[in-house]
């Protein structure tokens, strides 16, 4: 039986004693490389931002939401297995629509959060698989967060059960009393200030979370949970650009630090890119006995798409945008349905070939700018699988997911198309070369 699914008297009593049982001999077994598994608490009402409304991880940084930005580092790093998003209870749906629009295809699951931080971990890691290996938790507000620390970090807590990413303070810390008066001026040396991500072995952070909740103990980070579990921590070398956003000068703060790095990387170009625009269209008939596959992936319904390869019509209707913006004719050219070596191909496999195809055609660098998708179906209903189709395509063409767009509408039952008996769709691509 799952965690999740225990209840009653006896769970925190075998959980309390399974945890301190591996403690207390952490070699007993060699550890296999297992998931790891991101929490990312993003409950906070920004009223230190003076913010109205959702709050500060919902407002848009750079052209997209904060917890964006937060999302999409975590997602790119190929160490991280699973995302757990923790939310106010009335923003459950708003995270989902950030993981939605953004095709962040990792996140597991959009938990309520409690009224601390601290509460809301714990809520997250009650969602987090029982054969978890690392748990690497961030602030969903540490937007600028390097994917290197995290794997850092990652690595760390394989080897140190738990560690936490920090930086030297900058400015001589005094600790005063309640009348003002300073009591002691602590050696600038030995202090850190402490960030996220900390990583941590699930057992551990596990055991610390449980026994803090029995006791009434609250810290303010998951570190000082550990430290009273009387566990050692270990710190690592942090970044100052990894700020995290509580006041409105952090906000400011992080958007220059977004424009200089955009200026560095315009510094870094000879000379301006050239747009290419390529439009691309598919059409193909509905009939029975065939699986009805669209943007690389299998929808549930009674009829599928006819051709040769898979019949992917969304993703033919792409290749033949990106060909068409380098002027490379279309898919009947590179991939001719009179050949039996592509009867039933993947077109997720034959939009990887297009990839290489338009590359090899350039004497320069190119780059693929954006992709805007329309599919045209009357029948079945698209929406819940286009956050997947839009991975798909993002991972396989090597893209962010802001740089595919994909739509579905009807044809208000006219035509062919509005009949049934058939799905079309568009496709424009703009190539930088």
């Amino acid at each position: 039986m799952g965690l999740a699914k225990m209840s009653g008297a006896l769970f925190p009593v075998l959980l309390w004693y399974t945890c301190i049982s591996w403690m207390e001999n952490p070699g007993g077994s060699v550890y296999e490389m297992g998931q790891v598994i991101a929490v990312v608490p993003a409950a906070g009402k920004g009223s230190r931002m003076g913010l109205e409304g959702p709050g500060k991880q919902f407002v848009y940084l750079n052209g997209r939401p904060v917890l964006a930005h937060t999302l999409m580092a975590l997602e790119s790093l190929a160490e991280i297995d699973g995302i757990i998003l923790v939310t106010r209870q009335d923003q459950v749906s708003l995270g989902w629509q950030v993981v939605n629009d953004y095709a962040i295809g990792k996140v597991q699951a959009v938990v309520p959060g409690g009224a601390t931080r601290q509460e809301s971990v714990s809520a997250g890691l009650g969602h987090v698989p029982t054969d978890t290996e690392i748990v690497v938790v961030h602030d969903g507000a540490r937007p600028l967060i390097d994917t290197q620390l995290i794997d850092a970090a990652i690595t760390g807590a394989r080897e140190y059960g738990a560690v936490g990413v920090a930086v030297p303070v900058k400015d001589t810390i005094k600790v005063r009393d309640e009348m003002g008066l300073v009591i002691s001026t602590p050696p600038r040396g030995s202090l850190w200030a402490i960030q996220t991500p900390q990583a941590f072995r699930y057992e551990i952070l596990l055991a610390a979370h449980t026994k803090a909740k029995a006791s009434g103990y609250v810290g303010t980070d998951d570190c000082e949970l550990v430290e009273e579990l009387g566990k050692p921590v270990r710190l690592i070398q942090g970044s100052y650009r990894n700020i995290k956003l509580t006041t409105p000068e952090d906000l400011a703060i992080a958007e220059t630090l977004l424009s200089v790095d955009k200026d560095k990387g315009n510094a870094k170009m000879e000379q301006s890119p050239i747009p290419r625009v390529g439009w691309g269209y598919d059409l193909h008939r509905l009939v029975k006995g065939r699986p009805l596959i669209l943007g690389g992936v299998e929808i549930p319904f009674d009829k599928g798409l006819l051709g040769h390869s898979d019949a992917d019509v969304l993703l033919h209707a792409l290749m033949d945008s990106l060909l068409g913006a380098m002027a490379l004719g279309d898919i009947g050219h590179h991939f001719p349905d009179t050949e039996k070596r592509w009867q039933g191909a993947n077109s997720l496999h034959l939009l990887s070939q297009v990839k290489e195809i338009i590359t090899r055609s350039s004497a320069s660098q190119l780059s693929i700018s954006h992709i805007d998708c329309m599919i045209i179906a009357e029948r079945p209903r698209l929406a819940p699988y286009i956050p997947q189709m839009r991975l798909n395509i993002v991972e396989t063409l090597g893209l962010i997911p802001d740089q595919v767009s994909i739509k579905a509408t009807t044809n208000e039952g006219l035509g062919p198309v509005g009949q049934g008996e058939a799905i079309v769709a568009h496709a424009v691509a703009t190539i930088l070369a």
